[in-house]
């Protein structure tokens, strides 16, 4: 085996990067608010007057965004009825799913209980909801129960829609080199088992990332680098063709970014197809095929491919009169909402947060971590009488790991500004060990806080 290229960076060097950090987070205020409005840490909202209300608020959505309002709410306000609507009864850490898929991480890494994150006083509606009436005031869930509510946070997430690939079905992953991270943790875990394998023998490697918006759009590309780096470690890297297919011009969102991957791509061998979005497969011949821009429908072999499907809205929210009405958002179904305090722009007792919310940027759960504070004061605002006076400004942080031991901690805002939180001590664009340690080690713990109002 060939040893690791980790870089030049000392451990003992990284170690004191990472206190630096652990002192920085002990701020009071939290690192990077938005200018025109303050968000203040938990312990010192924790020290604000908890606000009187009968208000009847109803949270449809129970993952990251729906927990995290669930909690903060809770603590700011007295007599208020809150009421989570969700039935899944397994909570996924969602970041986890990239290390679980290259076996850094073991399949229940990710996997809690929604319950244990749910605050005494919210009630929990183990059901889905099938029908928004923002006219009414109202949802229905699956089993017909209707809620009346003053405030309504949407925070459903977005659906996987695996239908859209030709010949593709969830049952396919982790067979005939069939793999895909998204789908679930065990999904991740056999996607490892055929990287395993792969690794040990190469061949013809095929990585994507859909024409809509999507959750975490970093996942496919620091995937494609564990790949590379795995075939490097076991000295196989020459039996292998890796090529990554992006759906328009350029990797990622913002142009000094895309620029910085595609130096590494170059760098490190891997292929790039630009505009090509994958259309189908046929998992007996091992093809996938691509619709291209001016090529027609592109045939490409594979051994091993990690399918990312479109992401859309869910079902009931896509059918509803919540998501935008026309522009770039509202094929896809993401709910129309001001993207700097993320109100409906419509319905002004609704809030969408998280992956639902159609903004330009923000499907990540650091985004999640970034929305919440902004929700809760303009709620809580609008209760009181006032105005809030928060700004999100589109803040979304991408630890885009690029080998096993090193990765760039990427943060940026909705104009394609880099916003590090760590200036001076962490560079964005600097593949890292510290950064790396912030993604495996130091992300979940500040995750489970955050569902806990903590963080």
């Amino acid at each position: 085996m060939k040893k690791s290229t980790l870089g030049t960076e000392s451990i003992n060097e990284g170690r004191r990067r990472l206190l630096k950090i652990g002192a920085l987070g002990t701020a009071g205020v939290a690192v990077g608010a938005s200018a025109g409005g303050i968000i203040l840490s938990p312990e010192a909202q924790a020290a604000l007057p908890k606000v009187s209300t009968q208000a009847r608020i109803v949270i449809a959505g129970a993952g990251a965004a729906g927990l995290s309002l669930a909690s903060r709410l809770s603590e700011r306000l007295d007599g208020a009825k809150i009421t989570l609507i969700d039935a899944r009864k397994a909570h996924w850490y969602q970041p986890g799913f990239t290390l679980v898929a290259s076996g850094v991480k073991g399949q229940n890494y990710p996997v809690t209980t929604t319950a244990e994150y749910v605050p005494k006083n919210v009630e929990l509606i183990e059901e889905f909801v099938a029908e928004f009436d923002p006219e009414a005031k109202s949802v229905t869930t699956t089993s017909g129960k209707k809620l009346d509510y003053d405030y309504l946070l949407v925070t459903t997430g977005l659906k996987l829609d695996y239908q859209a690939i030709e010949g593709m079905d969830t049952s396919l992953i982790g067979t005939n080199g069939v793999g895909s991270i998204y789908q679930s943790p065990e999904a991740a875990f056999k996607t490892w088992q055929l990287l395993d394998k792969f690794a040990d023998t190469g061949g013809e490697a095929v990585f994507m990332r859909p024409a809509t918006e999507m959750k975490c759009a970093g996942a496919p590309l620091k995937y494609t680098f564990l790949t590379r780096d795995h075939l490097y470690r076991r000295g196989n890297l020459s039996k292998a063709n890796l090529t990554f297919h992006a759906q328009t011009n350029n990797l990622f969102s913002v142009p000094i970014v895309s620029e910085k991957l595609r130096m590494l791509f170059e760098e490190r061998g891997v292929n790039v197809k630009y505009n090509h979005v994958l259309a189908g497969i046929d998992p007996g011949r091992k093809v996938a095929y691509f619709n291209t821009q001016g090529e027609g429908r592109a045939e490409v072999p594979y051994d091993f491919i990690n399918v990312v499907p479109p992401m859309r809205a869910a079902d009931a929210v896509r059918n509803s009169p919540l998501p935008w009405q026309d522009g770039p958002w509202a094929s896809d179904g993401w709910i129309e909402v001001d993207p700097t305090n993320l109100r409906h722009k419509r319905f002004p007792n609704i809030f969408a947060v998280g992956d639902v919310a159609g903004v330009p940027k923000g499907k990540t759960a650091a985004s999640v971590k970034w929305q919440v504070p902004v929700v809760v004061d303009h709620l809580i605002a609008d209760i009181q009488g006032k105005q809030g006076t928060a700004i999100y400004d589109g803040y979304t942080s991408c630890p885009m790991i690029t080998q096993l031991g090193r990765a760039m901690l990427i943060e940026f805002d909705y104009h394609n500004n880099l916003v590090p939180s760590f200036p001076g001590v962490i560079a964005p664009l600097e593949e890292l060990w510290v950064t790396w340690i912030i993604k495996t080690i130091g992300l979940k713990p500040t995750y489970i806080s955050m569902l806990r109002g903590q963080a």
